[in-house]
């Protein structure tokens, strides 16, 4: 059982990764990087939920992380399995949020993105994330000199690019303010003080 800060930090990160996808991003069609980014491509071309897809597209990832970084694997595991679960569990309600606030597109996608990349950065802080390409990021900057929510925005860059030619240009252009977004707000709160 992970102590207390570290379920206190996968809780509000999926919170917070929640709010920003069923609230901000789903109601415009907007992408997200990694695996969330897929699975949004998923449930926007078939409805699927987006939760679910994300948990199982995560688990080749697993493999690799339990084959060469374990702690960071245990630790990605919880916060996988909350955020998947919470995001499915508010996906019903981004209808009434829809319908009591009323966003423009690109503001919708900024703070979508800020929301996201808060709630990721929040989780890496504590060594923990939702899996998926943070998994993957996280594993590659333990390789690499470079901050992971760096690494994270580029790989986020190439799977919106694949989005973007399978939905619209509008999705294109709102999905990369998403993603600059989110990027800042991860490696803000990723910083490591010297």
């Amino acid at each position: 059982m992970p102590p207390l800060p570290k379920i206190t930090a996968i809780v509000a990160g999926s919170l917070l990764i929640s709010i920003g996808i069923n609230f901000f991003l789903m109601p415009f069609r907007v992408l997200d990087g990694g695996l969330i980014g897929i699975a949004l491509i998923i449930n926007y071309l078939f409805g699927t939920k987006v939760g679910l897809v994300m948990f199982l597209c995560s688990i080749p990832i697993f493999v690799l992380a339990w084959m060469y970084y374990r702690d960071i694997l245990y630790n990605s595991l919880h916060g996988l399995w909350i955020s998947s679960l919470i995001i499915d569990l508010l996906e019903p309600y981004h209808y009434y949020f829809v319908y009591y606030v009323e966003l423009a597109p690109f503001t919708s996608s900024a703070l979508g993105g800020v929301l996201i990349g808060t709630g990721i950065g929040i989780m890496l802080r504590f060594e923990t994330s939702t899996g998926g390409t943070d998994l993957l990021a996280q594993f590659l900057s333990k390789l690499v000199p470079i901050n992971v929510g760096i690494l994270i925005f580029l790989l986020d860059g190439i799977i919106v690019s694949l989005g973007g030619l399978l939905l619209s240009r509008e999705t294109l252009l709102l999905s990369i303010v998403t993603i600059s977004a989110g990027g800042i707000a991860t490696s803000l709160c990723t910083l490591k003080y010297v």
